[in-house]
Formats: C-alpha cells, structure tokens, sequence
C-alpha cells in the first residue's frame, strides 16, 4: 500500500494523513470549492478538486472518487466518519475496482446499516437487547397494539439510520400518532425510507460504546469502553474512556458481547459496538458503527494504540499485532467536540469567520483539528471543527486538564460549544459520575451558563484589578529600601 486517498475533509482527513506519512504512505486529499484553502489540502501529497460546496456535489460523489483514485494510482481509500464511510455501494465498488477499502466488507456494513437486520443477525449470540419489535413498520395501528404490549414508555427509531434523526420518545398512548407521524417524515427526508420500530424507552440510561478491531484471519479485539452520556438532541458532545461506572466484571462482559457482535456480520476493521446501560447496570445491545468513530482518540489514549495505523495494518491483510491479553487500561481522557454552535441559542449552527483561532497546547492536550485563523465556517457541512482531548492518570487530573484547555482555547467571530463544555466539566453530577443520557435535559439550561459567565468575568476582573494592585504597590517601592 504505497498511496491513500482520503474520502472526508477537516480533522479526520488529517488525523488519517498523520498516520499515512508515519508509515510512509503517500496520500491524495480531496477538496471541494468551499474547503479550497483547509488545511487538509496542504497536508496531503496530492490534492483534487472533487466538486461544489453542498456535500452531494462533492464528498458523497462515490463514483467520481473512485475515478480519481484510479487516474492517480491510489491503492486504498479510507473513509473516515460521515460522508460514505458507511455506505455499502461505495465499499463495494471499491473491491470492484480493485481498490482497498480501509473499512469493513460492504456485507457488513449493509447488515449493520439496518438496525433491524444487526438485530437479527446477533440475536442467536445471546446478547441482551431492549424489549420491542422486530420488524420495521408505518402503520400507526399496528404501533399502537406494540406499544400496548411492552409498555409507555417507548422508543420510536428510524430502521435506516441513525444520529437521532427520526427518533421520538413517546410518554402516553394520546402522542403515539403525531409522534410517529414526526418519525416517519424525519425518517423519509434523512434516509429515504420511513420505516420505524419500536422499543422500550430505558429511562436514565448511559451510552456506552466498545471499541473493537478485527483482522482477516479471524482474530478480534476489543479495545475497553467509552461514556457517550453526554448529548445534545442524541448526539454526543463529551466522551470519555474508561467509564466512571463499569467494573471490571461488567466491562469483560460488554467486551466479550461487542466481539460476538463482530463474530455475528464476519467483521473486518475498526468497529465500535453500542449498548444502553440502565441504572441496574444491565446493558442492552444497540447498534454497530460500521466505522472509525469520532471519539477514537479517547482509547487510543488509554491503551497506548494508533487505531488508524491499525485499520491500515488490516486492510493490508496483516495479522493483528496485539493479543487481548496485552491490552491494558491506563489512565483517563476526554473529548470535547467543538462545534460551531450557539449554546446559549439552543445550539443552533453559527457560522462565520474565525477572527481569532488559537489552539491550547500542553503535554497531555491533543487537538485534532481542522481549521485556522481567517478561515470561514463554510454553512455545507457538520458544525464540528475539532476535537480536544485531554489526558490524565486519573479522572480528576484529566477533567482539571481539560478546564484548563478550554481556557486556552481563544476563538473569536462565532460561537462554539467551549463555554458548554466549561459548563458540564464543572458540575457536580459529571464530577461524580452520577449523570446519564438527560444530563442536558435535567441540568443545563443557557440561563444557567449565562449566569456562570458572569461568575467568570466578575472574578476575572477581580483577578485583574488584584494584579493591577499589586503591580502599582512594587512600583511605588520607596528609594533606599
């Protein structure tokens, strides 16, 4: 493999292009005219212009990728997250066209991509999962004798996708047909299908996710745990690894579950396995992310592993270079997703241009990042501009070294979603682990960090007329003295 081309832009196409250029992997970046001046562009060998600003006219051009890929002799393409990096077809005409895809098979990644079919394909495995149907459907009368038969509440889920879209949580049978309405039309405009199922809505749940690695020659790993608690409309905001919960007996459960899950599609590459947790520690199997997730740099922390020269390794056929057994947890991280969103205005997307963009540093902080200083937010993609991660040997050191990295992190010209990540890392229920997936619904409020703003400017400013004082007192030193 002596040529990657990376199908994604920003953070995570630089993120893979590190790694490449460390094993000695030259590498082809794909813009289109909105990311014209990323830095992504720069980073890579190579560089081709994919097509206009919308991603549909860019970065989901599979076919046109891949003729790109041919004309410049690339060997494999990696993904990343979003854009296709789940899309069976695409996968699929990459091992037609005798290109590797970085990622699992497309039989996989179609199994997977059906809730409804990964449900069926690991329930003869004796994995736990969430009392409900399993069919997908659009009939509001038939919904309405399910949710009769398992009980209010219930969870109304899109078959097709997932990111919280077509997702309804219904209390009482009265909002059973407008809620579902809702899904349906969610489901139809995000996915193209609307079929829904339903299930059993776990009250104060927490998402935990296994990260798990497989190797063409049967072997697979897991890669311990990470908390996805904290979410803001079902997408995540902060994770961390390990959770602050799990025992070791619980977290060797989970791993050993996540690996069947593998077992059960005949997975190849990075995985990540989703499971609810309810607050009598059982777990339920959720989903596949048929993918590298967002979060991996969380568990590439603690267990010492690039997951990315990893993917690499397997996609060139190698056998996995690390044994379960060898694999240990040490110390904590977290990731704050930064996006480009208003906190205070029910983190609607703000765009704009950065005035001001300058990174925090320090030993154990990590930034992946895809933007700099005079560039605009372009209004086409996903708001997240990067991820910051801290490191610590404990939780406490990690979450007092991302406090102290938010502070650092100076950006001006548009909102993001820092003052919200000061927010949850100074509250008591994230300090103590006592939190769940409502954490922003039972918590937060933008009263609330309004109100901690002005605590922080006022003592801000107190500082500084502190150290105005005292610089005024060593001035006025006496002669003689």
């Amino acid at each position: 493999m002596k040529k990657i081309l990376i199908a994604n832009r920003g953070e995570i196409a630089i993120r893979v292009m590190k790694t490449a250029k460390k094993m000695g992997i030259k590498t082809v970046a794909i813009y289109s005219t909105a990311d014209r001046k990323s830095p992504h562009v720069r980073y890579a060998d190579e560089a081709v212009l994919i097509g206009e600003g919308p991603s549909n006219q860019s970065y989901l051009l599979g076919d046109k990728i891949i003729q790109v890929a041919k004309k410049l002799n690339v060997d494999a393409i990696h993904p990343g997250y979003g854009f296709l990096s789940e899309n069976a077809d695409f996968a699929e005409a990459c091992e037609a066209n005798d290109i590797i895809f970085i990622g699992p098979k497309s039989k996989a990644i179609k199994i997977m991509g059906s809730k409804l079919a990964a449900k069926e394909a690991v329930k003869h495995y004796n994995i736990p999962m969430v009392p409900g149907i399993d069919e997908a459907i659009t009939d509001v009368v038939k919904a309405h004798a399910i949710a009769k038969e398992i009980g209010f509440p219930i969870l109304i889920k899109a078959s097709a996708g997932g990111g919280g879209k077509g997702m309804r949580v219904v209390e009482k049978q009265s909002e059973l047909e407008s809620q579902m309405k809702r899904a349906i039309s969610e489901a139809t405009s995000a996915f193209g299908d609307g079929s829904v199922f339903i299930e059993k809505y776990i009250n104060s749940p927490r998402h935990i996710e296994i990260q798990i690695m497989a190797d063409t020659h049967g072997n697979i790993i897991h890669l311990f745990e990470r908390e996805c608690s904290i979410q803001r409309r079902h997408q995540k905001v902060v994770e961390e690894a390990p959770s602050s919960i799990l025992t070791p007996e619980l977290r060797k459960k989970m791993g050993e579950a996540a690996v069947k899950v593998a077992k059960a599609c005949d997975y190849v590459n990075a995985g990540t396995v989703e499971f609810l947790l309810d607050e009598h520690l059982n777990f339920y199997f959720l989903e596949m992310n048929t993918r590298l997730q967002v979060e991996h740099p969380v568990t590439e922390l603690i267990t010492n592993t690039d997951l990315v020269e990893l993917q690499i390794r397997v996609a060139r056929g190698e056998v996995l270079p690390i044994k379960q057994e060898e694999l240990k947890i040490k110390g904590h991280a977290f990731e704050l997703r930064v996006y480009a969103e208003d906190p205070l205005n029910n983190f609607l997307p703000s765009v704009g241009h950065l005035d001001v963009y300058q990174l925090p540093q320090g030993k154990n902080i990590r930034v992946d990042n895809g933007f700099e200083e005079g560039m605009d937010i372009p209004i086409y993609y996903d708001p997240m501009i990067a991820k910051l991660i801290t490191y610590g040997e404990t939780r406490a050191e990690a979450m007092d070294e991302m406090l102290n990295a938010i502070s650092n992190y100076h950006i001006k010209g548009i909102e993001t979603t820092l003052p919200f990540g000061t927010f949850v890392f100074e509250h008591e229920a994230f300090r103590s682990g006592n939190f769940d997936t409502h954490f922003v619904k039972k918590y937060y409020s933008a009263e609330k960090l309004e109100e901690q703003n002005k605590e922080e400017a006022h003592l801000a400013a107190l500082i500084a007329v502190r150290r105005y004082l005292e610089e005024q007192k060593i001035l006025r030193v006496p002669e003689g003295n």
